[in-house]
C-alpha cells in the first residue's frame, strides 16, 4: 500500500544533479507531493533536497539504492510520514 515518505538527500551542487534525481523518481512512477532544494549555507558547492513522496515501502527502498549510486550524492535518508519533511523544511526556511 502506498504511503508518504520523507526523502532527505545531500549532494554536490552540480549542474543537472537535481534533474538526474527527478529522472530516477519519474522512471519508477514515484509521485512527488512536495519538494524543497537548498544550497548549503557554509559551502555553495554542496546542497540538499527534501522531498515528500507517495510510494510503497519496497519501491522506496529501491529508489534509495538507485539514488545512492549517483556519484554526486553523499547521503540519502528516508523516513515514514510527513513530519520529517515539515521539520526539515522549517529548518531550511529559518536559515534564510
Amino acid at each position: 500500500m502506498k504511503q508518504e515518505f520523507t526523502l532527505i538527500l545531500y549532494a554536490d551542487n552540480n549542474f543537472s544533479v537535481l534533474n538526474r534525481i527527478i529522472n530516477i523518481l519519474n522512471r519508477r512512477r514515484v509521485r512527488i507531493k512536495k519538494m524543497m532544494a537548498h544550497e548549503n549555507e557554509d559551502d555553495f558547492r554542496r546542497g540538499g533536497v527534501v522531498m515528500l513522496l507517495f510510494v510503497t515501502p519496497d519501491l522506496m527502498e529501491k529508489v534509495k539504492l538507485q539514488l545512492e549510486k549517483l556519484i554526486e550524492v553523499e547521503n540519502v535518508t528516508i523516513q515514514e510520514g510527513s513530519a520529517a519533511y515539515f521539520e526539515q523544511s522549517e529548518r531550511i526556511v529559518d536559515v534564510d
